[in-house]
């Protein structure tokens, strides 16, 4: 992949910098972080210590997988991200959408593609010298999903191989333009932009669904999509309630 092909495609305004291979792209996009001074897209061509929610690894490998990363600054504080995750969702399912895959939405961070997972995101954020709130935003997208790689991650997991036969630096510079452009949309109007959006694509909507935290299940409740706040709603047997945190199963029935 070329840097400077993927910002000539791109209409973003961001910078753009790819690496052959390192740890992690959050990471490192984190560690420079107190020196940015414009919104940076960082693409690893092979990332070997990739990280998930919860302290999860994210495997992946350069023939079969995009990985990168985005520092992007936000003007007000943290209790304005609310949401973010699932507006980079959106973002994502709906350039995907454009380029002809049409993927679903599991809360707070998948993408799936037939009911297994295609991509995930991980936002981590550190505060900006003088006011703000830089947030890097963190993609794994599968493109190729070989029987070994499925076997390491211990689990089915989905690819998207029309993609896979695009051009790189085009398939990344869809992406990012996709990004950036929710990006400035969130900044001005918050999740309630994108809620109907992420709604229309959730995988789970009205299925019985448990939420666990650390591993035990704290709520269970038919699925009934997002608030304004980016809360899942869970229709329980006493209840309405709105989830802030957590990881959600799908129950199996029968």
């Amino acid at each position: 992949m070329n840097a400077a092909a993927i910002a000539a495609l791109s209409h973003a305004n961001v910078a753009v910098e790819v690496v052959r291979e390192t740890g992690s792209t959050n990471a490192d996009l984190l560690a420079r972080a107190p020196r940015l001074e414009q919104p940076l897209l960082l693409v690893a061509e092979n990332q070997t210590a990739g990280r998930g929610r919860a302290g999860r690894s994210w495997l992946s490998s350069a023939e079969g997988s995009l990985t990168f990363s985005l520092a992007w600054k936000f003007d007000g504080g943290p209790q304005q991200l609310a949401g973010l995750p699932l507006a980079v969702g959106v973002a994502l399912a709906e350039t995907l959408g454009g380029l002809g895959v049409q993927v679903q939405l599991k809360w707070p961070n998948d993408l799936l593609k037939d009911g297994d997972k295609l991509a995930g995101i991980l936002i981590e954020t550190q505060s900006a010298q003088g006011g703000g709130v830089w947030t890097v935003i963190g993609i794994g997208l599968n493109l190729l999903m070989p029987d070994e790689m499925e076997q390491r991650i211990g689990r089915s997991a989905a690819g998207v191989p029309w993609l896979a036969r695009m051009e790189r630096d085009a398939l990344m510079a869809a992406l990012l333009d996709g990004l950036a452009g929710s990006l400035r949309e969130f900044a001005l109007h918050g999740f309630g932009a994108f809620s109907a959006r992420w709604n229309m694509r959730h995988a789970w909507q009205g299925e019985t669904v448990t939420v666990l935290d650390g591993g035990k299940v704290v709520h269970e409740g038919l699925a009934a999509g997002v608030d304004d706040a980016g809360r899942l709603l869970l229709d329980t047997l006493e209840g309405r309630i709105a989830v802030l945190a957590g990881d959600v199963s799908l129950r199996v029935k029968g």
